[in-house]
C-alpha cells in the first residue's frame, strides 16, 4: 500500500512542477503554449490538428486556469 501511495505522490509533485512551470511563463499546460494539439497513434494514421481544449486554442495560461477553475 505505502509503494501505491509513494508513486501517487510523486505522480502528483510532477504534475504540479509543470503547472506551475507552464504558469510562470505564461503557457497553456496541456499543450506547452502551441494552442493545438495533434495525436497521432501510429505512423500510418494521421490525425487531424485539433484546437486545444484546454486554453481554447490561444495556448496562454490565463485561459487555460480561467476554463479550469484555477486560481491566479
Amino acid at each position: 500500500m505505502g509503494l501505491f501511495n509513494s508513486i501517487s505522490a510523486w505522480n502528483a509533485t510532477r504534475i504540479e512542477k509543470h503547472r506551475a512551470s507552464m504558469e510562470e511563463k505564461g503557457l497553456c499546460p496541456d499543450c506547452y503554449g502551441r494552442g493545438y494539439s495533434s495525436f497521432v497513434p501510429t505512423e500510418y494514421h494521421f490525425s487531424d490538428i485539433h484546437d486545444c481544449p484546454g486554453c481554447n486554442g490561444t495556448g496562454a495560461y490565463a485561459d487555460w486556469a480561467a476554463m479550469n477553475g484555477q486560481q491566479m
